[in-house]
């Protein structure tokens, strides 16, 4: 089974069809439920490659707004919901200049989300999306993009309305990791998060430098979105002329390697 689906409630909610797929031993593509639901909560996925030894920027999960006066680095922060994707609750706002600020911030995510929130340090530096497939030692980097804000773009951030209005905010740049050495230390940090985390079949890895232009992991979709022409990993796929036919062949053999065991 081709499985894209995501269920609508919970932390839990990309596991489900997995787990119900496993229950019944139907093949499908993509991750199981461990890996949707570890990856899902951001916080737990920087603990376990930060054990690991993957670059990930410092953070403090916060369950509580008073949890802020216990963060142990300093500002500037950066602060987003524990378990959301495709940019919610992420705004210009989520810049955190100033410690007495931070309680607040926190307690403004908190009633808007009902979830704890992750507060990191505020990476300024360049930002990549690593494509990616294939499963374990046979995964692979198919290419990476940079995100450019544009001038009209809420800045410094690569916000939920910047990605809603990608066409007219954004610049998707093609990032080669044989023309940039940054780019090839973001793709092997990428590919080594994949297969610490046990990510299969294909997806994507954001990875944001610091502010001394070191690669740090941010975040892992073990079940992007593959609309043909508005989601980021087909979008790295047409931009190292790689058909979107061979992207599907690809998550689909490395998915039927499973098949039968």
């Amino acid at each position: 089974m081709f499985n894209i689906a995501e269920g609508m409630y919970g932390i839990g909610r990309e596991a489900q069809v997995p787990a119900l797929l496993d229950a019944y031993r139907i093949p499908y593509t993509f991750s199981d439920p461990l890996v949707m639901s570890l990856t899902l909560d951001k916080g737990m996925t920087k603990r376990v490659l930060r054990d690991a030894g993957v670059p990930t920027s410092d953070f403090f999960v916060a369950a509580r707004a008073e949890d802020a006066a216990r963060v142990h680095f300093a500002p500037p922060y950066f602060i987003k919901p524990v378990a959301e994707g495709t940019g919610k609750g992420i705004t210009p706002a989520s810049i955190v200049r100033d410690q007495a600020k931070l309680s607040a911030g926190v307690a403004g995510l908190l009633a808007a989300y009902r979830q704890p929130v992750l507060i990191e340090p505020y990476l300024s530096g360049r930002e990549f999306t690593v494509g990616i497939v294939g499963t374990g030692d046979k995964a692979r980097a198919l290419g990476s993009m940079e995100i450019v804000l544009l001038g009209k773009a809420e800045q410094g951030v690569y916000s939920y309305v910047n990605k809603e209005n990608c066409e007219e905010l954004v610049e998707y740049r093609v990032a080669l990791a044989d023309d940039d050495p940054l780019v090839a230390e973001s793709e092997r940090i990428a590919l080594a998060a994949w297969r610490v985390l046990g990510c299969r079949d294909g997806g994507r890895i954001d990875i944001r430098c610091d502010g001394e232009g070191r690669p740090q992991f941010m975040e892992v979709n073990p079940l992007a979105g593959i609309h043909p022409e508005h989601s980021d990993l087909p979008i790295i796929c047409t931009k190292m002329k790689i058909p979107y036919r061979r992207l599907i062949e690809e998550i689909v053999a490395s998915a039927a390697t499973r098949v039968g065991r």
